[in-house]
């Protein structure tokens, strides 16, 4: 079971001033829970937060594993601190969700090898 699950109503690809955002978000309210991926457009460092910018870092994601239900991403041991030191951020993505498909599309091709099926 994941440190941190975010049950998905919502996800978005989003380029602006020179970076590429995915996110994904359990509602529209800045209380719901949420995670964000930011990367230069042109590659680079990966900025991984989950539900509040105070639980993020750079260069944060081990690997991320997709299933049936969507993903869950293994923090480095290095960055647990950052995020409270939960290890794991289980990200479910339902049919339901709000452009995931595209959100997840887009997650895939900025973390390449990082992603496994």
């Amino acid at each position: 079971m994941a440190d941190i699950t975010v049950k998905a109503a919502y996800g978005s690809v989003v380029e602006d001033e020179g970076n590429l955002f995915v996110g994904f978000a359990e509602g529209e309210d800045e209380a719901d829970g949420y995670v964000l991926f930011r990367q230069a457009v042109g590659g680079g460092p990966v900025w991984f937060e989950a539900s509040d910018e105070t639980f993020g870092a750079e260069d944060a994601i081990e690997s991320v594993v997709s299933g049936p239900k969507g993903f869950e991403v293994t923090i480095r041991p290095d960055k647990r601190a950052d995020f409270g030191f939960a290890a794991t951020v289980a990200v479910r993505v339902g049919p339901a969700c709000e452009d995931g498909p595209e959100a997840l599309a887009a997650l895939k091709g900025m973390l390449g090898a990082l992603w496994r099926e």
